[in-house]
C-alpha cells in the first residue's frame, strides 16, 4: 500500500473522530503520521497540527449550523490557553524525541481512561470564569508542546467542569482546538522544514471530508458509545508506543 493511500485512510480517520466526537483527531494523527508516513516525532507533532487545525475549522462551521456550539464559554476557553499553548509549543522543540513520544503515550492513556468512565450527571450549563480559564490554560499547554488539539481533553473539562451537554461540549471543543492548534503553529514557525507537504496535503482534505460523515455520524449514534468505541482505540494505541519506545 503507497503512502499516499495510507495518508488517504489515516486522514478519514482523523476527520471522522473530530467530526463525531470533537475531538482525538491529533491522538491518531501523531501515530499514524510517525509509524505509517515515516515522520519523526517533532515533525508529526507539527504537520499534526496543521491537520487538525484544518480539519477542527470545518467541524466547527458543521457544529455551528446546528446551534451546537457555546460561543461565550469556548471563548473564554480557548483564549486563556493561547499564551501557554505558545510558550509550550517553542519549548518542545527542546526536548527529545523520546521523550515527547512518552509524554504523548501517558497523556492519550489517561484520557482514554477517563473516556470509559460512565457519564455523571451534569449541573445546569453555566459559565464559572476562573474554571474555564484553569482548564483552558492546562490544555493549550498540552496542545503546544505534544502538537495535540486538545479534543479529547477539552471535551470532558467542557462537560464536568462547565456543565455543558456532550452535544455543545463536541461543538464547543472544536472551537477550542481550532484556536489552540493554530497558536501552536505560530510558536513553531520555520521548524517545519522536514516536512513532507506530498503527503500532509491528501492527509488533510482527506480529514476535512471525513469530519463531515463524522458529524452525520454522531447524529445516528450516542455519544457515550462513540466515546467508549475511541477510548478502546485510544488505549491500544497509546500503549503501542510507549512499548515501542521502551523496547
Amino acid at each position: 500500500m503507497t503512502a499516499l493511500v495510507l495518508a488517504l485512510i489515516a486522514g478519514a480517520a482523523v476527520g471522522i473522530a473530530l467530526g463525531a466526537l470533537g475531538g482525538g483527531g491529533s491522538v491518531l494523527a501523531v501515530p499514524a503520521l510517525i509509524y505509517l508516513l515515516g515522520f519523526s516525532p517533532s515533525a508529526a507533532t507539527t504537520a499534526s497540527l496543521i491537520i487538525v487545525a484544518a480539519t477542527s475549522a470545518t467541524a466547527l462551521y458543521a457544529h455551528a449550523r446546528d446551534g451546537h456550539v457555546a460561543w461565550k464559554v469556548g471563548s473564554l476557553f480557548a483564549a486563556a490557553g493561547i499564551i501557554p499553548a505558545y510558550f509550550a509549543g517553542a519549548a518542545s522543540g527542546r526536548v527529545p524525541e523520546a521523550v515527547l513520544t512518552v509524554a504523548f503515550s501517558v497523556i492519550a492513556a489517561l484520557a482514554a481512561v477517563r473516556m470509559f468512565r460512565p457519564s455523571s450527571s451534569r449541573p445546569p450549563e453555566r459559565i464559572r470564569p476562573g474554571k474555564a480559564a484553569g482548564a483552558g490554560a492546562g490544555l493549550g499547554a498540552v496542545t503546544g508542546f505534544l502538537g495535540v488539539g486538545g479534543g479529547f481533553l477539552a471535551v470532558p473539562a467542557l462537560v464536568s467542569v462547565l456543565g455543558l451537554t456532550m452535544r455543545r461540549a463536541v461543538g464547543t471543543s472544536l472551537l477550542v482546538i481550532t484556536v489552540n492548534s493554530l497558536a501552536a503553529l505560530v510558536a513553531r514557525t520555520g521548524t517545519g522544514g522536514g516536512l513532507d507537504w506530498a503527503l500532509i496535503g491528501p492527509f488533510t482534505g482527506a480529514a476535512i471530508l471525513g469530519a463531515w460523515d463524522g458529524k452525520r455520524l454522531s447524529a445516528k449514534v450516542s455519544g457515550d458509545s462513540l466515546q467508549r468505541a475511541f477510548a478502546g482505540v485510544l488505549l491500544a494505541v497509546a500503549v503501542f508506543m510507549l512499548i515501542d519506545v521502551i523496547v
